[in-house]
């Protein structure tokens, strides 16, 4: 990673910790079990690759950071709800998550359901709030957007093709639909979100969708090749927890899968050339994705 991708993904980290505290603030009511959890899920680090890619893509269009950061929090409330429940017994039943005790280990099965639930409703209040966009027509297609990419034409429906691909055997061209649902479609609209905030010309929406499709299978595949030879101790997960699924690694073999990845990686990059170097930074994240070691 170099020194100023580095420095940008660490601002963005912070700048999100700061969002999430104030948007999920400590409370003093008897449900207050619900709101730690939904702290806990969301301010235990992580990558925040999505927070990082609607901030890039909002500055290509010169998006305040107020809204770019409220709508990336409301994103990362998407992401993390749908890690509670990927973790839970009935999903991959995972125990650690980011280095510690999942949340429904840490509290329980029920709180981490209504965690989740918690959190992916709080994401859409956060969006039609007039204080991410004074435009509510911006508002309605961020929504919209979200809700599509979240929904069962997107992340859930790839959910339930990786449940499905544990008792079935998947292709290449199943594996790579289950992933970019489950995976793709959220980091898209990452992406498309800043265009979306800046209303981007078609073209420009259109790189940007492009980008982020190359960038969430390059994402995956790397994912993948983590599970399979990563440190538990360095990516904060165990190890081996897709063994028997569907996966570009159980598929292609390892050294194909990371040749594949850094292709698209490439490729992604390739689509942003309409920015010229206002791009440089996505263009460098789109190479960390498959060298990462977390």
């Amino acid at each position: 990673m170099t020194p100023s991708l580095e420095a940008a993904l660490a601002s963005t980290a912070e700048l999100v910790e700061q969002e999430i505290g104030l948007l999920l603030p400590r409370v003093d009511l008897a449900e207050a079990q619900l709101h730690e959890a939904m702290r806990y899920s969301c301010l235990g680090g992580g990558k925040r690759l999505r927070p990082f890619l609607v901030l890039q893509s909002a500055g290509l269009f010169g998006v305040s950071t107020d809204s770019a950061i409220r709508t990336a929090v409301a994103i990362e409330f998407v992401h993390c709800y749908s890690l509670i429940h990927d973790d839970l017994p009935a999903m991959d039943d995972s125990d650690l998550r980011r280095g510690r005790p999942t949340v429904h280990r840490h509290f329980d099965e029920a709180t981490a359901i209504l965690a989740g639930d918690g959190l992916l409703t709080y994401a859409f209040e956060v969006l039609s709030d007039p204080r991410t966009h004074e435009d509510p027509g911006i508002r309605c297609q961020l929504v919209a957007a979200l809700a599509r990419a979240a929904g069962p034409h997107g992340m859930v429906g790839g959910q339930m093709l990786d449940l499905i691909a544990e008792k079935q055997t998947f292709d290449i061209g199943e594996t790579t639909r289950l992933q970019r649902l489950k995976t793709g479609e959220m980091i898209a609209f990452s992406c498309e979100a800043g265009a979306i905030l800046g209303r981007a010309s078609p073209p420009q929406r259109s790189a940007l969708h492009k980008f982020a499709h190359d960038l969430g299978l390059a994402f995956q595949i790397a994912d993948d090749l983590l599970d399979t030879e990563g440190d538990p101790s360095v990516t904060g997960k165990p190890a081996g927890a897709d063994a028997g699924k569907a996966t570009f690694v159980s598929i292609l073999g390892v050294d194909r899968a990371r040749s594949q990845a850094r292709l698209l990686a490439a490729q992604a990059a390739s689509h942003l050339d309409i920015f010229e170097d206002r791009a440089d930074m996505l263009k460098a994240v789109a190479a960390f994705v498959v060298e990462r070691r977390a």
